[in-house]
């Protein structure tokens, strides 16, 4: 009978449970069917620049890199950098483009060696459907025109007047008579050119300086140093030097220590920063800051506003800044 009862209670709690309890969530240990999540759309592509630069032998250019990294860092894009061996290499950066044509790039930054002979190149890589921009040293714009290229984009600091003001702060104060020398970058260059133009209306609107020599160094270390051995062997009395960059100034005062003259007043341009300690020691009299890192930014920003199809200004200028003794304390 007590099994019996056990079974006949068992009975009636299996029931229970088969009916569940209206009140409480249903329980189901079947699998439901379900539509398969979407997959998620992929990130869009990052557009690809090139950014190439006449060399990173000068700390100019190594300035600028870093400006235009950061650039790429703020605006999503990827770069790729490219130099030349040295910025005479002018066959080497034609290459460069035709190399980031064939990789299909959606936009070039180019600091040109040379303001006619990238041209050419360049109008192959705007048929391409490559945006280009043009910063540092402006390409010619006669030859863009022959080429029949569109205006290209150009961020750079007006190169005549940060000159005239470096050698006018040496030609400022000069008695009569003296002698007066430039030392120019590489003369196809439209910036070279603009910084001896802006040199020489320092010294000869002074009519107590004689200009005597003007010679090309091509913005190099040694080959100022052995222009400058000439020129002082040929014009011994020179006792004002304008170097189109610090690199060629350098160079310049590497052999005026060397050949014992502290006569000499030396101007320059770029503001690098072994320039800059020179000026602090009292050896160069000023150099000009023309913001590297901030026109390798501006170029890359420029670049891509230009492939969102914005409108953007022909010409842009950065500022620049006077270094001497007295503002780099």
């Amino acid at each position: 009978m007590k099994s019996i009862r056990l079974l006949a209670a068992a009975t009636v709690i299996l029931s229970l449970v088969a009916c569940g309890d209206s009140g409480g969530p249903a329980v189901s240990t079947v699998a439901k069917s379900s539509s398969p999540a979407a997959a998620p759309a992929p990130a869009p592509a990052k557009k690809k620049l090139g950014l190439v630069m006449k060399t990173l032998t000068n700390p100019f250019f190594i300035e600028m890199e870093k400006g235009a990294r950061r650039a790429e860092k703020e605006l999503g894009v990827e770069l790729l950098v490219k130099t030349a061996a040295q910025e005479t290499s002018i066959e080497q950066q034609i290459q460069i483009v035709e190399d980031l044509i064939a990789a299909k790039v959606d936009a070039i930054v180019i600091a040109p060696g040379d303001s006619q002979r990238l041209v050419p190149v360049l109008k192959k890589a705007a048929t391409a459907g490559i945006k280009l921009v043009n910063i540092d040293n402006r390409l010619e714009p006669e030859a863009i025109k022959q080429a029949g290229l569109a205006a290209v984009p150009f961020i750079s600091v007006d190169n005549e007047k940060a000159a005239y003001a470096s050698a006018k702060s040496i030609a400022d104060g000069a008695k009569p008579g003296t002698q007066a020398a430039i030392l120019e970058g590489i003369r196809s260059a439209d910036n070279a050119r603009q910084r001896m133009e802006g040199a020489k209306r320092a010294f000869t609107e002074n009519t107590a300086i004689k200009l005597v020599a003007s010679e090309s160094a091509n913005w190099k270390i040694d080959e100022a140093h052995s222009v400058s051995k000439a020129l002082f062997a040929k014009n011994p009395n020179i006792k004002l030097l304008f170097a189109a960059n610090d690199m060629m100034a350098l160079g310049a005062l590497k052999y005026l220590q060397e050949s014992q003259r502290s006569d000499v007043k030396v101007a320059a341009y770029d503001a690098l920063d072994e320039a800059v300690a020179e000026v602090k020691a009292g050896r160069l009299a000023a150099t000009v800051d023309q913001q590297a890192a901030e026109q390798g930014f501006q170029g890359v920003a420029l670049a891509v506003r230009l492939l969102k199809g914005e409108s953007v200004p022909e010409v842009m200028l950065i500022d620049t800044r006077l270094i001497t003794a007295q503002s780099a304390k």
